[in-house]
């Protein structure tokens, strides 16, 4: 009998993981397209003139609304089941859709295609998403686009979907960001392509910088300045149509490395997974817990470098995660909790107030569920303290669990479920689509128990 069942009840699902019965994780995996990837690609693809070929595009939710969105625009985009998808752009000239734009539960499609639609001059758009998207705050990237000339008005002091743009003619501005977000920096830097000069985003550290090196590849011109952590972007700028090649989604396999690392016996291989160092926190967080993980096959493949990533149980250590560190796996947080309970010591994670402000309270719903099943968590306003309970422990009970439609929350559990005695229920399971659509059926492959001899 399997570890695991979905139990449909509509209209949600239920997943439940029988740690008792699960055995180590082992053989060769692949994960999904990386998320972020996917979607620059399809909106660079959108506004560039010709044709983008992709292949690896993410098959989750949240860019297929991206693609949505854009098709509604004017850009023509194929069969996203297809091996290779191509893009037929619109050479920079969106079109005003008939209808409303919806985003779905991708705060990305949302945040960064307010820069496009903000510097569409004469065309007015309507955008929202779903119930969780429009309780997300937009005022982060509205108020720097406001200060370049946008207009958006909205709900709430204009700060939530939905949302009402009028495009502008917008002007040059050099933005400091009061946070590193990737989403802030490609939002306003896609606004500054229509710009007559330069825009220019300062961070107070480094966040991603996919947009940086796709936008380059598609022909615009960037200058990038490490030391204060700026990049300028000098418009106008027409791109061209490319060729792109996902990577694996290092956020997706975050879930792997942390759950062969707490599983005993072990010895896991991801294959092919962009590890742009800009998004490797999970790896750096995780080798200073002493976990044995090691990258074979290191190569760059379309600008981005990639490489296999080998995992095997180990004993972890607690440390502190925190600073420059938490912008690179920000969205890897809940399940590097996950990985804390199983460390010696006590691990304590800080300035991560961010993820209250995800597509659930990520701190909050984290460290109430770890709770539940048994772990040692403090929680505090911008972060938690995990206290471990070592590397061959094992969580007294199951429990019955909430992903509160949040995919990150939904697969940090089912990890944490692996190492539980007995049954564990994570309701809205089906939530994990969002990003990783073959996730249930990788986990019953990888962690299926090994027959009795």
């Amino acid at each position: 009998m399997t570890f695991l069942q979905l139990i449909d009840q509509a209209p949600h699902q239920t997943l439940e993981i029988d740690g008792s019965k699960g055995g180590p994780l082992t053989g060769k995996i692949t994960v999904p397209g990386d998320k972020s990837i996917s979607h620059r690609a399809l909106m660079l693809g959108a506004i560039a003139q010709g044709t983008t070929r992709i292949k690896g595009l993410l098959l989750g939710e949240d860019p297929r609304s991206t693609a949505a969105c854009f098709s509604s625009m004017g850009a023509k985009v194929s069969n996203l089941e297809d091996e290779w998808i191509t893009v037929e752009g619109t050479g920079g000239e969106l079109q005003e859709p008939d209808g409303v734009l919806d985003a779905g539960n991708s705060g990305t499609t949302l945040r960064l295609m307010l820069g496009l639609l903000a510097s569409a001059p004469g065309k007015f758009f309507a955008v929202t998403g779903d119930d969780s998207l429009r309780s997300r705050p937009m005022k982060r990237v509205i108020a720097p686009l406001t200060s370049m000339g946008a207009t958006i008005a909205g709900k709430a002091s204009n700060t939530l979907a939905p949302l009402g743009v009028q495009g502008q003619q917008l002007h040059p501005f050099h933005y400091h960001s009061p946070i590193a977000s990737a989403q802030v920096k490609s939002c306003l830097l896609l606004a500054g392509l229509s710009v007559e000069g330069d825009t220019t985003v300062t961070e107070p550290s480094l966040s991603r910088d996919h947009s940086e090196r796709m936008l380059k590849a598609f022909g615009a011109k960037l200058s990038i300045d490490a030391a204060t952590h700026s990049v300028t972007l000098h418009g106008p700028a027409q791109l061209n149509g490319q060729t792109v090649i996902v990577p694996g989604d290092i956020s997706s396999a975050a879930f792997w490395l942390v759950a062969a690392a707490i599983t005993p016996g072990s010895d896991l291989l991801i294959e092919n997974v962009g590890v742009n160092p800009t998004r490797t926190g999970i790896l750096d967080a995780l080798a200073m817990m002493e976990a044995d993980i090691t990258l074979e096959n290191e190569r760059d493949v379309t600008g981005e470098p990639v490489a296999d990533l080998r995992v095997r149980h180990s004993q972890l250590k607690a440390r502190h995660i925190g600073g420059d560190l938490i912008p690179r796996l920000i969205d890897e947080v809940p399940v590097l909790a996950v990985a804390a309970m199983f460390a010696q010591g006590t691990t304590k994670i800080t300035e991560a107030a961010e993820l209250r402000v995800k597509e659930s309270d990520r701190l909050a719903v984290m460290a109430a569920a770890l709770t539940q099943l048994g772990g040692n968590i403090v929680e505090h306003p911008e972060g938690m303290e995990i206290t471990g309970m070592g590397s061959a422990a094992q969580l007294k009970t199951g429990a019955a669990l909430d992903s509160y439609t949040d995919h990150r929350i939904a697969m940090a559990l089912a990890v944490a479920a692996l190492r539980a005695h007995g049954k564990t229920q994570i309701r809205r399971a089906e939530a994990a689509a969002v990003s990783y659509p073959t996730f249930v059926s990788t986990l019953e492959a990888a962690a299926r128990p090994v027959p009795a001899s």
